[in-house]
């Protein structure tokens, strides 16, 4: 929204003032504090600025561009004048391409008539006014104004908050390598395990999505109305405009695509939603598991004095940080899954189906911080109750039912597995009937005693290490 920092007159409702109250979305309402990092990137007045941008480093490229001969390289004052369209781009500028277009009724050509006025007339002017938007189609502008948005994103805002947060569980995996901990498969008592290396595959996981997403190629076309050079070509038939055309993308810190109709054809904008998708599923993962350790009582919360946690039950201290990233997580990824599958999809050299879809970009992004916010604030409130974690564990006795059948079948003792679930299987196993079942196993004294040693809390493996590893 342009004017989302400052209040405005409803069109229709003179006396009514904007409020976050009113708004429709909560990414403007109720949580319109936590993504305040997006606005200027995502909102209609960041699109318009995109615009600008890519409209002017266009003219600037022609101007220096030695095959064009009726366009000079403009003098260091015009060289200042055409930077500041872009540097200094403010509110009121966006709202004065808004005001043109109410005329135009085209939002790109109204961001072409605005850079005429902003060039004013001189004895420099009027050739650069003629080059303005030379050759473009508007999807030539538009394609770059979105990867634009899309890599600022990625760069300034999502990126920094996910190694945040990978960085605050990588500390407590760390913190807690040697925490031994109750593993439940299938809901059932297992193995165990410790708690550092539990976060420990929470981490890993996201550093995998994370490289995979800073991957994620950013791609953009500026070959003209259905992708071939027409217009440029008729105009200057020897330049070379795929050279021209590369460079230019180039110069934007994009990846040119050569191939396209007159829509770049949004395979890499799938790309990069798929990526977010995968990496805000593991996330939805790893707030289910936080919640459940936190009514196991294995995580406790810190609490503000004044905060309720229910209207009626005083006691209550409720996960709700990660019901509110698992809920804001899960409507990130309907809006980016239609966009994987959508955008990609045009029928022949284009339809404007993309258009209204891709001005929802940042309301996924937006929901995704919004998870991420609370993802933080809860991670930051978990204190480890250590005592009830090993309590779990010190009582499962029948977890190292694994242990021994294992050795038992190193030293040939005949058929383990089944003694161990005729032993286990459907019966309380307490330390007693555990040691009183290794005393019997012919197998060499050392290790007989090593079992005998042998704990629930100590049978962790190679967790410690893998947890200080990560």
């Amino acid at each position: 929204m342009i004017r989302a920092l400052r209040a405005q007159v409803y069109s229709g409702f003179p006396n009514m003032k904007v409020s976050s109250l009113r708004a429709l979305s909560p990414a403007d309402g109720r949580y319109a504090d936590k993504v305040n990092s997006l606005r200027d990137i995502f909102s209609e007045f960041g699109l318009i600025r995109f615009r600008v941008l890519v409209e002017v480093r266009w003219l600037q490229c022609l101007a220096d561009e030695p095959q064009i001969g009726e366009l000079s390289p403009p003098s260091s004052v015009m060289k200042d004048v055409l930077n500041n369209i872009v540097d200094n781009f403010s509110l009121d500028d966006a709202e004065r391409v808004k005001t043109i277009e109410a005329t135009t009724n085209h939002d790109v050509k109204a961001v072409e008539y605005f850079i005429r006025e902003k060039l004013g007339d001189g004895p420099e002017t009027q050739s650069l006014k003629d080059f303005l938007h030379f050759s473009c189609t508007s999807e030539d502008i538009n394609n770059l104004s979105y990867a634009l948005m899309l890599r600022s994103a990625r760069s300034d805002v999502l990126s920094p908050q996910m190694r945040e947060l990978r960085n605050k569980l990588k500390a407590l995996a760390r913190d807690h390598a040697g925490l031994p901990m109750l593993s439940r498969t299938h809901g059932q008592t297992a193995s165990p395990t410790t708690l550092g290396k539990e976060l420990a595959n929470v981490v890993a996981r996201l550093e995998r999505i994370e490289k995979q997403f800073a991957d994620v190629d950013i791609l953009g076309k500026f070959n003209g109305a259905v992708g071939n050079y027409n217009a440029h070509v008729i105009a200057y038939p020897d330049a070379d405009w795929k050279a021209i055309s590369h460079r230019f993308v180039e110069s934007l810190g994009l990846t040119p695509n050569p191939y396209t109709t007159q829509i770049e054809p949004h395979d890499w904008t799938a790309e990069y939603c798929h990526a977010l998708v995968r990496y805000n599923t593991v996330l939805i993962d790893f707030a289910r598991d936080v919640w459940g350790y936190i009514s196991l009582g294995y995580f406790k919360q810190r609490v503000a004095k004044d905060e309720v946690g229910s209207s009626t039950m005083p006691h209550k201290v409720n996960p709700i940080d990660f019901e509110n990233a698992e809920g804001n997580l899960g409507l990130a990824n309907a809006l980016l899954s239609h966009f994987a599958e959508k955008l990609p999809i045009s029928r022949w050299q284009r339809d404007l189906t993309d258009s209204t879809v891709q001005r929802n970009l940042g309301v996924a992004a937006a929901y995704l911080v919004i998870a991420l916010q609370s993802l933080l604030k809860g991670v930051g409130k978990l204190e480890v109750n250590e005592d009830a974690i090993r309590a779990d564990v010190s009582q499962a006795w029948e977890v190292l039912a694994e242990a021994v059948q294992t050795v038992m079948r190193r030293y040939g003792v005949p058929n383990p597995y089944e003694k161990l679930k005729a032993l286990t299987r459907g019966q309380a196993v307490t330390k007693d009937v555990l040691l009183e079942f290794v005393q019997t196993l012919d197998i060499p004294d050392a290790e007989k005693e090593r079992l005998l040693k042998l704990t629930p809390e100590t049978y962790t493996g190679l967790a410690d290490e893998q947890a200080r590893d990560i």
